[in-house]
């Protein structure tokens, strides 16, 4: 789009649909959200805003900051990056070039986490190996109003948003975050261990499209020759460590076709397969593996 069509006098509503062309122009599928989410935060509007003030010029200031996101956007780069925060669970949070972008399939482990944990006011502790934004931690606690939890990455940086996002959503004061190369380092029992580790396999990562290849961390996205690696070395460290309480739940979220494997994987170390959970695509996307006391009828022998 030639700087032209952003010009200070164009309307709000019209600098939408521009920004709407130019993203179909270049091939964007989700180009009406993806203009839609560049132009209220960019402007600084709500929804109502655009809808009751769309005439009113953009100001210069304003087609300055628009025309440079929407060149990040034509280029490649996710809008959730070029905003810099992303909604997961009907909640905000901040992102930083160490974390992922936050994907409506992993809501499934949300669900999945909260299933296992059923009275919402009982008191638990939970885990959340991997955590990057703190997504998945964040979510559960705000759900769980008695549950403290822990999240644990190896990345500084994820660490500082992970904290900063629990802050946001009013749940800092019972999530503690620290560094760490999985549960090694780990002591005590959690009643839910959560994790969505990195699952592609490295030979396919060169052919994953640019927005991924290029944006998001590699460290996690890169699970080994198979993908699985993260799997093995966390179901090592649970069960050698003996993080997961009797009648604990340890979730992982899954690439689409790896439930089967992750789920063999967690039997062969002494877990009991519960459940595969399913995201809207239809994708086994959760493996539920739970530690069950001696004492469970639902125990193997």
């Amino acid at each position: 789009m030639a700087r032209s069509h952003l010009a200070p006098d164009v309307s709000r509503r019209a600098a939408l649909r521009l920004t709407e062309q130019a993203l179909l122009l270049a091939g964007i599928e989700a180009a009406g959200s993806d203009a839609r989410f560049l132009v209220l935060d960019v402007l600084g509007l709500s929804a109502l805003q655009l809808a009751t003030e769309g005439g009113e010029p953009m100001g210069a200031d304003g087609a300055a900051r628009l025309d440079a996101a929407l060149a990040r956007r034509l280029s490649g780069e996710p809008v959730a990056r070029i905003l810099g925060a992303w909604e997961f669970w009907g909640l905000p949070f901040r992102l930083s070039r160490e974390t992922l972008v936050p994907r409506p399939d992993t809501e499934t482990l949300v669900e999945a986490g909260l299933a296992a944990l059923p009275d919402r006011s009982a008191p638990c502790r939970i885990l959340d190996l991997g955590t990057g934004s703190g997504c998945l931690l964040v979510a559960l606690l705000t759900e769980r109003t008695n549950a403290l939890g822990v999240g644990l990455d190896r990345s500084p940086g994820a660490l500082r948003t992970a904290r900063e996002n629990a802050g946001l959503n009013g749940v800092g004061a019972r999530a503690a975050f620290v560094g760490g190369d999985w549960g090694v380092s780990l002591r005590g029992r959690f009643d839910l261990i959560v994790s969505n580790p990195p699952y592609i396999a490295s030979g396919v990562i060169p052919h994953l499209s640019p927005e991924v290849r290029l944006h998001d961390p590699a460290a996690a996205l890169d699970g080994g020759a198979d993908g699985l690696d993260a799997y093995r070395r966390i179901l090592t460290d649970v069960t050698d460590g003996d993080l997961l309480r009797a009648g604990g739940a340890l979730c992982f979220e899954v690439g689409h076709d790896q439930a089967e494997a992750v789920r063999t994987l967690g039997t062969a170390s002494g877990l009991e397969d519960a459940a595969i959970r399913y995201d809207l695509a239809g994708h086994g996307r959760v493996v539920v593996l739970r530690h069950l006391p001696e004492s469970d009828p639902r125990r193997k022998s």
